[in-house]
């Protein structure tokens, strides 16, 4: 019985002792968070990012990103100046520890200060066309005939067409009567100035040109130009401006080099289905072409451009086609007692001015394409008075170019009439047009345009017949003794 109640006693102690335990670790627990506290009250103190104020004068602070801190003063202010939509920088000056400055008052501050550019306005569009400013045919005629020499039929023909395109242009429709395209087609023997019409003629209009070669050609998905480059040539010299180059002109030359071949089994990929590809573009459709490349792949982006408006004007020389002709005009003429001589029209010089569609079928173009140009015209052959006219009467004529040359030397240059005459005979001997005379005035210029700066007393060079045939030289007459030859020889 005793023993009983000592365990009972016992275990009334041990509870005790486990209490007082207890309390005591409370006790350092609050302590220690008391100390803790102290220490963080202790510690540095915030100060506003604005004012500089500290937070024992501000009040608690409120904290943003990257341990900034702002007083509720600030925080205020700043709201207040959002509210009311502009800053007020007497606000900002009455804010304590906020100094504001003009920063042309600081040294050197106006030097070495980059300029701004303005950004220009843009230029508002203005239509390509209008009625008013189109010159009449007469007009551009009279144009083309200040650069090119003859083929007065060709340049009437051209005028009329491309007046009557670009009305069509820049009216749209008339009274529900739609118009048709002027596509062209030039006929005419190499170095008769297909070309250079076509250059003057976009010079003078001021629309953009692409000048292209039709022998690089071929069907989509072989080696060679899709036949939407052509298109895309346009883009690049309208400088990528779609509703430019969709009023702009397209020249294909050498268009005779996609004539059908004759007696092929092959696939003809750069003859007739070139031919057959074109015809959407002669007509008008919207084709995808790739910007700033000929082929389209997945690197080049692709914009979509009209063709409805674009002016087609296709030109050849067509090898061969006079002999069509002839055959064509000896069938007909060659039976009964009163039949032509079949050497009738060997030396006829207009004989491609009496081309008929069905020769140019016969040639190897297929109905289709032709049909799509409904303008054709020839251009004759240079004989030798027009090569003489083309030397020197054009505004930029090949002797007006090298006078200009000489002139900036400050030394007079002549040509002498049977020297042009000579000059033209050499060209019409090469067989390759106006592009002869350029490489026969360059052979016979060359000794003059190296010796002449050489000598600062020569003020005159007369270019002689002999000097161009070979048997003498050209005339050199000194400065202030003009007409008076100081010796004749080459140079």
């Amino acid at each position: 019985m005793l023993d009983n109640e000592t365990i009972i006693v016992d275990e009334d102690k041990s509870t005790d002792i486990e209490k007082k335990n207890q309390e005591t670790a409370d006790v350092a627990d609050k302590k220690s968070a008391d100390e803790n506290a102290n220490e963080k009250k202790s510690g540095p103190e915030h100060y506003c990012f604005l004012c500089r104020r500290p937070e024992s004068v501000t009040g608690k602070m409120i904290e943003l990103p990257n341990k900034i801190f702002v007083c509720p003063d600030c925080m205020q202010k700043s709201f207040d100046v959002m509210n009311n939509g502009q800053v007020d920088y007497s606000n900002l000056m009455n804010m304590p520890g906020i100094q504001v400055f003009n920063m042309a008052d600081l040294p050197n501050s106006g030097k070495n200060q980059q300029k701004v550019k303005k950004k220009e306005e843009k230029e508002q569009k203005k239509a390509v066309f209008s009625i008013k400013d189109l010159p009449a045919p007469h007009k551009i005629k009279a144009k083309l005939d200040d650069y090119v020499v003859g083929q007065e039929y060709a340049k009437k023909a051209m005028a009329v067409a491309v007046y009557n395109h670009y009305k069509r242009v820049a009216t749209d429709t008339m009274d529900d009567i739609e118009i048709e395209k002027s596509n062209m087609l030039m006929i005419g023997p190499t170095g008769s100035g297909k070309t250079y019409l076509v250059r003057t003629l976009a010079r003078l209009l001021d629309v953009p040109l692409a000048i292209t070669d039709a022998t690089s050609l071929t069907e989509a998905g072989y080696i060679g130009d899709d036949i939407e480059s052509v298109v895309s040539k346009l883009l690049a010299a309208a400088g990528n401006d779609v509703e430019k180059a969709e009023k702009g002109i397209i020249f294909i030359d050498e268009i005779d080099k996609i004539a059908k071949k004759k007696n092929t089994s092959q696939r003809d990929v750069s003859g007739e289905s070139v031919q057959q590809g074109l015809l959407k573009l002669l007509e008008g459709s919207e084709v995808e072409v790739p910007v700033g490349a000929n082929s389209k792949n997945a690197m080049v982006p692709l914009t979509t451009v009209n063709t409805r408006n674009i002016l087609f004007i296709c030109g050849g020389a067509f090898p061969d086609l006079d002999q069509i002709i002839k055959e064509r005009l000896n069938k007909h003429s060659s039976m009964g007692f009163i039949a032509d001589l079949k050497d009738k029209y060997d030396n006829d010089k207009n004989i491609l001015g009496k081309v008929t569609v069905d020769d140019l079928r016969n040639f190897g173009m297929i109905p289709e394409f032709i049909g799509r140009l409904p303008i054709i015209f020839t251009l004759k052959g240079l004989d030798e008075d027009m090569m003489v006219q083309i030397l020197k009467e054009p505004k930029n004529a090949i002797i007006k170019q090298y006078q200009k040359l000489l002139a900036l030397d400050e030394v007079k240059l002549d040509f002498e009439e049977e020297a042009l005459h000579e000059i033209a005979r050499k060209a019409m001997e090469k067989k390759t047009g106006a592009r002869a005379l350029r490489s026969i005035i360059e052979e016979f210029m060359l000794d003059i345009m190296y010796e002449i700066p050489k000598d600062d007393n020569i003020g005159e060079v007369v270019i002689t017949k002999e000097y161009i045939d070979g048997t003498g030289g050209p005339k050199i007459l000194l400065r202030g003794q003009a007409g008076l030859p100081m010796h004749s020889g080459t140079v």
